[in-house]
């Protein structure tokens, strides 16, 4: 280590309130990380609710799109920007607790060297706990960031 001394982060109140229901293996990276990253985080999304993979299914999307889907008319927004590609719209990891959302603090959507810092924290503490995990920014893990349509950076699964 440097003579500059490491920084300690730890998980706010709030962070740890969004793991409560998400699988034990990727809270135990999620909180390992923390404790290893040079760049401090915050995890914005654990559990997702059904009313909330329809809000974000709705977004970009007409509609008639939606009601295809089985989500309802009213969560239609096709004036917004996309944010999920999901066929299912109820198929996200994080229905069923295997995903995790994690923005470098303080946030900057912009800076994604930070996103990078907070996915080497991941990566470290995935493999000395023997968790395989998967980043929404190299989804076939082939170690180019942000490539054909890999641009969730907060999103972490197992």
């Amino acid at each position: 280590m440097s003579e500059v001394q490491k920084k300690k982060f730890v998980l706010s109140r709030l962070s740890l309130s969004r793991l409560e229901g998400v699988h034990p293996d990727l809270v135990k990276v999620v909180k390992r990380a923390i404790e290893i990253t040079l760049q401090d985080f915050l995890v914005v999304e654990g559990i997702r609710t059904e009313e909330q993979c329809y809000i974000n299914y709705g977004k970009g999307r007409t509609w008639e799109q939606c009601t295809a889907k089985g989500v309802p008319a009213k969560y239609a927004q096709p004036k917004l920007a996309k944010v999920t590609w999901l066929t299912n719209p109820l198929s996200s990891k994080h229905v069923t607790g295997k995903a995790v959302d994690l923005v470098p603090y303080p946030v900057d959507w912009n800076d994604l060297s930070k996103f990078n810092q907070v996915a080497q924290a991941m990566f470290a503490a995935a493999k000395e706990l023997g968790v395989s995990i998967r980043w929404g920014a190299d989804w076939d893990n082939d170690g180019k960031y942000r490539e054909k349509g890999e641009y969730d950076s907060p999103h972490f699964e197992i």
